[in-house]
């Protein structure tokens, strides 16, 4: 199967919602790597969410799940990063499950509603894990993200409109992206989704 065929827009029946927390484990639990740091990431998410039950909304105050999706173009060789307002970071779109066990179809919402671009799909499959710690803010405590990555491809005619969740949209190459990205973190999900939309296995 070709990377195009795996790919899905938001009204396929892969996207429906649920509210089944066992989806999401045993998706993360499929995720097979070869790279160390995200196998520890896969590890410390299944144990996490073994623990708690709550783990798919945020008022699980030790932490929730998320899904993302690294936008790329159609001609598989740019990605679209957010700079995020409240992080004063460059990520890619994303957010929280808020029930949704569907991780990809979070991811899909996310990337639709914060890049502004429609006709977007989804590879169902993570490209990629992360576990990342979010600082207190507020009444917020500290906690932790349990993100899962996606693929999204956008369509040749991809037009940014954006929303008040970033700064500005950009394209970057993948050398670009090591210019706001100090540790490294955001590039191995660059890599990742890469290979997956151009068809190589992941290293």
């Amino acid at each position: 199967m070709s990377p195009s065929e795996h790919l899905v827009g938001a009204d396929h029946a892969l996207l429906a919602p649920s509210a089944d927390l066992a989806q999401a484990y045993d998706l993360i639990a499929a995720f097979a790597t070869p790279n160390r740091v995200v196998a520890g990431h896969r590890a410390f998410i299944l144990d996490f969410v073994t623990a708690h039950p709550d783990a798919l909304v945020r008022t699980c105050l030790d932490g929730h799940l998320t899904g993302s999706g690294m936008v790329v173009d159609d001609a598989g060789v740019r990605v679209l990063l957010m700079h995020h307002a409240k992080l004063d970071r460059w990520l890619q779109p994303g957010g929280h499950a808020d029930g949704d066990a569907n991780l990809a179809s979070v991811a899909l919402r996310e990337a639709t509603e914060e890049t502004g671009i429609s006709d977007l799909l989804i590879d169902p499959d993570p490209a990629d894990l992360d576990v990342h710690p979010i600082p207190a803010r507020g009444a917020e405590p500290a906690h932790w993200h349990l993100d899962v990555r996606f693929l999204v491809r956008a369509p040749r005619s991809a037009k940014m409109l954006g929303n008040d969740e970033s700064l500005e949209l950009r394209w970057f190459t993948p050398s670009e992206v090591g210019t706001v990205d100090p540790d490294g973190e955001l590039s191995r999900l660059v890599d990742a989704a890469l290979e997956r939309a151009n068809g190589a296995d992941p290293v």
